[in-house]
């Protein structure tokens, strides 16, 4: 708020001892001074919530007030005397942002195979996720209430990241193994278990 304003919002009996290199002066300059920060952040507060706007310090706290946190964050353990914790899993802050934007239309299909899918493409950046529902054991008897999720090529070293999303959004009953993909014909193909 500027001095002149500030000015205008004191009785008249102060107004009247406002003077150039005044202390009263002084302290409305100051006032001005300080109020100038809170009030530039106010003009452009929907900047704060505008999940491709805001600053990237500021994506942790729009995580947690959608819930993502529990992908994102340590987990917290309760046993007594263990005090490590592991460490925050890493989404780039361009796919949190993606993230945020989508929390919404994603908490609508969590627990599906479509929901599934879209949030691992999201928080990785990556295509070519699938689900299998149809899977058997080795006796070839199908697998009740167990899915396979099979990763496109290349998502491997976020393994951490695709275990924390599918352990949080596939039902709590149902059981999953991942399977990362090797392209057809090349090295390491046949030896494409990487299962969990």
């Amino acid at each position: 708020m500027e001095a002149s304003r500030i000015q205008r919002l004191l009785p008249e009996v102060f107004r009247r001892c406002v003077r150039e290199n005044s202390p009263l002066a002084a302290v409305l300059d100051t006032m001005e001074t300080l109020h100038a920060p809170a009030e530039q952040t106010l003009s452009e507060v929907d900047r704060y919530f505008n999940t491709y706007r805001t600053p990237e310090r500021f994506l942790p706290l729009l995580a947690r007030w959608l819930d993502l946190h529990r992908i994102t964050e340590p987990r917290r353990i309760d046993t007594p005397g263990n005090e490590w914790r592991p460490p925050p899993l890493f989404i780039e802050p361009g796919h949190l942002r993606e993230l945020i934007a989508k929390a919404a239309h994603l908490s609508q299909w969590r627990g599906t195979a479509y929901g599934l899918r879209l949030f691992l493409e999201t928080a990785t950046g990556r295509a070519g996720f699938t689900t299998d529902e149809q899977v058997t054991g080795p006796d070839g008897k199908p697998k009740l209430y167990h899915i396979r999720v099979l990763a496109p090529p290349g998502s491997e070293s976020q393994r951490a990241l695709i275990e924390r999303i599918i352990e949080q959004e596939k039902p709590a009953y149902v059981t999953y193994e991942l399977d990362f993909r090797t392209p057809p014909g090349s090295a390491g193909a046949e030896n494409d278990e990487g299962k969990v």
